[in-house]
């Protein structure tokens, strides 16, 4: 028997106990300070108590190296499988334009195409996903640039796309700042709404500081306002904020506002939090970006000095509010990256792309399904097969199987290889996260 490759061992933030994690066995524990002492001992060698030893093989951290392949290979196709079932998000973005001049923003180097979005592009859109997704669980989500602007004309597009989803039966998600909610809210009923996805960066000051009007323009009383509107009705809201060194002392106090408004009673309210980091370009300087556990380790402590913030947004510290919500571990993460698997991107010039991350770069166009279905196969083909399994880095790591290899994207930015890594700092995310979930509920 020996000591499994998918083991993550560790010590607890905060405390003397240690933890142990295994995703392909499902086996999780804290152990004690004098059992973290022997599984060390264990590893440097050294002879253990035989009942700890037991254990050890009882729980799968200790196995025979066959038949852990075995199930290695048995779990992955089951993720295969799963995946291949999984519901897909086409993402649709009508315009680049904006009416915001966001400090942050990755989109605002774009040339956009001097064209705008006719009935003829979007028709060609829902022709080209209701046959190529045929039989497929899947949903739209209009993203931009900032879809919602209060134009007539946009409304008009709008209006005329949301009729389309109505007719494929398709639900819809929004992603906007937010600003003309209040114009739309009439026009959203018509559709089928799962979810509208609004940025808030801070309270008052702090957000007008960081997304504001191009020309300038406070904008967060109004952005709250269509909040509010969208939650009375059952509009379901999905509050995202950006978070970077310029606010994150702002945390408290927004997660305040949104429990002093009632938001987080709101059955049709959830919240997330985005870190503001170099995608393909950043207007902000490195010096106020977070690295991802940079972020964490920040957030745990905030949220021991002001537990409030766990009302507004409970970290997911990699696995652990997961393990700590459920009881037992998610199934193993063999891919990260949902680009050309369960994640597409178009835009109103008839493009293709990979996801979110790579819509309206001209370089990572995949084809086109206007005016004409054109598919560039082997782009397509290398982001279908990226895994963990596509990655001798990955293959080898301990934290694969959370991990899952991180944003393709973000890896080929790096390397210009899609099936290289972009690394979680997942052992690091747990010792925050169970010293967070299970060492303060004891």
């Amino acid at each position: 028997m020996v000591y499994s490759k998918h083991n993550i061992f560790s010590r607890i933030t905060g405390s003397d106990n240690f933890f142990i994690v295994n995703l392909l066995s499902g086996s999780a524990d804290i152990l004690s300070p004098a059992e973290g002492k022997m599984l060390k001992a264990y590893l440097d060698g050294k002879n253990i108590e035989e009942d700890f030893l037991e254990n050890l093989k009882e729980k799968a951290y200790l196995v025979d190296e066959k038949e852990e392949a075995k199930l290695y290979q048995s779990k992955y196709l089951d993720f295969i499988d799963t995946r291949d079932e999984d519901e897909v998000q086409l993402f649709f973005v009508p315009n680049y334009t904006c009416n915001f001049a966001c400090t942050y923003c990755y989109q605002d180097e774009y040339a956009p195409a001097r064209q705008e979005l006719t009935t003829a592009v979007t028709d060609a859109f829902f022709n080209y996903i209701n046959h190529e997704f045929a039989g497929r669980k899947k949903y739209l989500t209009v993203f931009g640039g900032e879809p919602l602007l209060n134009s007539p004309k946009q409304k008009e597009l709008i209006t005329y796309l949301l009729k389309q989803a109505n007719e494929s039966n398709l639900e819809v998600c929004f992603v906007t700042n937010g600003y003309s909610l209040l114009e739309y809210i009439e026009l959203l009923k018509i559709a089928n709404i799962r979810e509208i996805q609004v940025t808030l960066d801070g309270v008052g000051k702090v957000h007008d500081a960081r997304r504001f009007l191009k020309g300038g323009g406070a904008t967060f009383e109004k952005i709250v306002k269509g909040i509010d509107e969208c939650l009375r009705i059952g509009l379901p809201v999905n509050l995202r904020m950006v978070i970077d060194k310029e606010n994150i002392d702002g945390l408290p106090e927004m997660a305040q506002f949104a429990i002093d408004k009632g938001w987080t009673k709101n059955e049709f309210f959830k919240s997330q939090l985005g870190r503001n980091y170099e995608l393909h370009h950043c207007q902000s300087t490195s010096e106020k970006l977070f690295s991802r556990i940079s972020l964490y380790e920040t957030i745990y402590k905030q949220v021991q000095q002001h537990p409030h913030i766990l009302e507004f947004y409970k970290p997911a510290y990699s696995v652990s509010k997961f393990l700590f919500e459920n009881g037992s571990l998610p199934d193993p993460l063999f891919d990260a990256c949902p680009a050309c698997k369960t994640e597409w991107a178009f835009d109103y010039t008839g493009q293709i792309f990979s996801c979110t991350a790579t819509v309206g770069k001209a370089d990572e166009s995949l084809g086109t399904f206007y005016p004409e279905i054109s598919r560039k196969d082997e782009m397509i083909a290398a982001w279908e097969n990226r895994d963990v399994t596509s990655s001798s880095e990955c293959f080898s790591c301990s934290m694969q199987l959370a991990c899952g290899g991180g944003c393709g994207s973000v890896a080929k930015n790096r390397t210009g290889n899609v099936c290289s890594t972009d690394c979680r700092p997942v052992k690091e995310l747990l010792e925050l996260g169970f010293g967070a979930y299970f060492e303060s509920n004891n």
